[in-house]
């Protein structure tokens, strides 16, 4: 039974920042590391090395590391920085199984709340109110495919 909205609990997550998370890459919905990590309140690198950690656990639909191109456009779209501080490397991104598996990999409280959020937040975004898929999600945030 769903409690009326003055009794609901405020949302950790606003669901305009998980809707400006996610984007295309390789056909998928993803959410890259660094956004995933902001959500979850670690560094982006403790993230990373408890995946990797526990690498069996992300399976090639799960997870991908963008390449060097894909980053490359990325940086453009973005802004990201190249420069001391920047990042380095091109980032992981996960799709919604390896999003929901991260909370196995970062334990805590704050871990199963964010990726309860997440999970059922992007599912509205993407359906209408009578279940079908909407255009919003079939061209869902930038894509990272070359021009």
């Amino acid at each position: 039974m769903q409690q009326p909205a003055s009794q609901q609990p405020a949302l950790a997550v606003p669901l305009r920042r998980i809707e400006q998370a996610i984007l295309q890459a390789r056909g998928h919905r993803v959410m890259l590391d660094a956004d995933l990590a902001a959500l979850y309140g670690v560094e982006t690198g403790a993230l990373v090395r408890a995946v990797k950690r526990n690498a069996y656990r992300f399976p090639e639909d799960f997870m991908l590391q963008l390449t060097s191109q894909e980053f490359e456009i990325l940086r453009c779209q973005f802004g990201i920085s190249s420069s001391w501080g920047g990042r380095r490397h091109p980032p992981y991104a996960f799709t919604e199984q390896g999003v929901a598996m991260l909370s196995s990999v970062l334990r805590g409280r704050r871990a199963a709340q964010v990726n309860v959020e997440i999970l059922t937040r992007a599912g509205d975004v993407c359906h209408s109110e009578w279940g079908e898929e909407s255009q919003l999600c079939a061209d869902r945030g930038p894509s990272l495919r070359s021009r």
